[in-house]
């Protein structure tokens, strides 16, 4: 790149350009930022002045979001997932205000930035031969980390999905932004064919995992039957004789190939007379070894049905030995596996479940499956947050665990409508998993509620005319944020919703309050009430016979208390 030539410059700007180097990092990743800004740098000025230079229409807005009401999914569920079409940015700001410190995991597969023609930045594509090509790429990731790493709960994860294009240069962006975690990187074979480069032939991508710095969030990932090492339940060497260890004697009763329950602890002078004993259809094995040595197994009575599901039943010739093998382990660095396989788990997954739908390089629904798993196993009621959805697998995934262990996990895909991805790919695809698919029913049918939202603006001039117009649009980013979907009032002035826990209210005109009041007193259970004022007050007086039950809220003033922060 071109040195800049300082002979013709006046003074003022050489003042201007010294200010601006010592401004500069001396270390570390640096790129040129002031050359390579996203449109909406420009045109969104958050404290309503408008910059000389303006791009788009949504110039000096405020992002809000507007359901599509059509698209709705209702099975009966008092929570909802969420799909939001727009620009992530603006979506990430919104989220911002619903879901500030609440995600469990994010999961990213951003563009790789290739320079194959297939990412816009700005409205332009951006290509090899762009010499600001990587610049673009960091500018555009980096203003969405910063903002989605507020989203995070203390021991959330951030995942995000790569390949060698820009592998280096996000690994330091996540050093930078994620300062205070730890940032470890996975290895994933996700294309056993290989795509041919000029030296090599490239089989796989990368996962970094950015966790909490000391803190042990990865859980364990779940085994292939391959993997498993099975080993005799029996006690075998120094203090494995039955005197041992007495709660450890007792039989182990199997049916057929599985095991059916665990017998008492037998008194001291019984002895079975073989390990084992067959009683009508039941087998009662006892852990005594081919030499006729009472031994004693490896776990207590009293906390052997803890581990049942790790035993299996192995016959041989005369006898039946009971094994134990656990089907988790520690998550390793390098992952390979046939099911990671992104054209057979991936593109024709998508193509089978929405078949007219056009999307390049969908991920493998099971190592987007295997990501998220070790982070949220045990967290039944976890949230899940994919701001570069792209056809939906993220989604997919989590409603596949929801399926397999009973959870009630809920996800959050954001996308932009580019080739009508969010309308003709992911939402299709989501509304399929529900419905159920007959080539893959054991990972679709999941019976699952889903809301489809648009970003929409409002000007962000601060004037009492334009507060007023965030107050009514509000009403869809406070329901995400109560997790209260279900209408109970719904007047000119006022609305209120329900969930399972609280009533959300909602007062557009402070000259409805008393009629709000009037019919919210009467309505058993605790409110969290939204209530328009030009500034951050709330009239409490008025809500004093529902004084310890109801938690009050000006808006738009703890709308645009977080919208200041992002936008500076």
């Amino acid at each position: 790149m071109a040195k800049p030539n300082y002979t013709n410059w006046n003074k003022e700007d050489l003042i201007k350009e010294v200010e601006a180097l010592k401004k500069q990092k001396t270390f570390g990743l640096v790129w040129e930022r002031d050359k390579t800004k996203e449109v909406f740098d420009y045109y969104l000025n958050w404290d309503g002045t408008q910059n000389k230079e303006t791009f788009g229409e949504e110039e000096g807005k405020f992002p809000v979001l507007q359901e599509v009401k059509t698209k709705s999914i209702d099975n009966q569920d008092p929570k909802y997932n969420i799909m939001i079409e727009g620009d992530n940015y603006h979506a990430l700001a919104v989220l911002n205000f619903t879901h500030n410190k609440a995600i469990d995991v994010i999961y990213i597969d951003p563009p790789y930035n290739t320079g194959a023609r297939n990412w816009k930045y700005n409205n332009d594509y951006v290509d090899k031969e762009d010499a600001y090509r990587h610049s673009k790429w960091l500018n555009f990731m980096e203003k969405r980390l910063k903002i989605a790493k507020n989203l995070l709960k203390k021991d959330g994860v951030l995942i995000c999905a790569i390949d060698e294009n820009e592998l280096w240069r996000l690994g330091c962006l996540l050093e930078e932004v994620f300062f205070d975690y730890e940032t470890h990187l996975v290895t994933i074979v996700h294309n056993p064919k290989g795509v041919q480069g000029k030296n090599f032939s490239y089989t796989n991508e990368f996962a970094f995992f950015v966790v909490p710095r000391g803190q042990k969030v990865i859980g364990n990932r779940k085994l292939r039957e391959d993997e498993i090492y099975w080993s005799n339940l029996r006690n075998w060497g120094g203090e494995s004789l039955r005197t041992d260890a007495r709660n450890c004697f007792y039989p182990i009763i199997v049916k057929g190939d599985k095991i059916v329950g665990f017998g008492d602890v037998p008194k001291n002078d019984f002895h079975p007379k073989a390990q084992t004993e067959k009683k009508g259809d039941l087998y009662h094995i006892y852990p005594i070894d081919i030499q006729g040595v009472e031994r004693k197994w490896r776990y207590a009575r009293q906390s052997v049905e803890s581990i049942k599901d790790f035993l299996k039943v192995r016959k041989s010739k005369d006898r039946i030995e009971i094994e134990i093998g656990k089907d988790f382990g520690t998550v390793r660095t390098v992952w390979q596996d046939a099911k990671y396989d992104a054209s057979e788990y991936g593109t024709k997954l998508v193509n089978a479940l929405v078949p007219n739908g056009n999307f390049d390089f969908p991920k493998s629904v099971y190592a987007v499956f295997d990501c998220i798993y070790p982070i949220i196993s045990e967290r039944k009621n976890a949230v899940v947050l994919d701001y570069f959805a792209g056809s939906g697998t993220t989604g997919h995934a989590t409603m596949m665990l929801n399926k397999q262990d009973g959870g009630n996990r809920k996800f959050i895909l954001c996308t932009n409508n580019e080739n009508k991805i969010s309308e003709e790919v992911c939402y299709p695809r989501i509304k399929a998993v529900i419905k159920g698919n007959e080539k893959y029913q054991d990972i679709t049918g999941i019976k699952d509620n889903f809301k489809y939202f648009k970003t929409d603006f409002v000007d962000s001039a601060p004037t009492d005319q334009n507060k007023k117009k965030i107050v009514d649009k509000s009403t869809e980013m406070l329901c995400i944020k109560e997790n209260a979907f279900k209408p109970i009032i719904d007047k000119k002035g006022y609305k209120v919703f329900k969930n399972s826990d609280i009533h959300l209210g909602i007062i557009f005109d402070d000259e409805q309050i008393d009629k709000f009041v009037k019919e919210a007193k009467s309505i058993k259970g605790k409110f969290h009430v939204y209530v328009f004022s030009f500034d951050d007050s709330v009239p409490k007086e008025e809500f004093k016979i529902m004084e310890g039950r109801i938690k009050l809220c000006p808006i738009p003033e703890v709308i645009l208390h977080v919208y200041r922060k992002i936008f500076k």
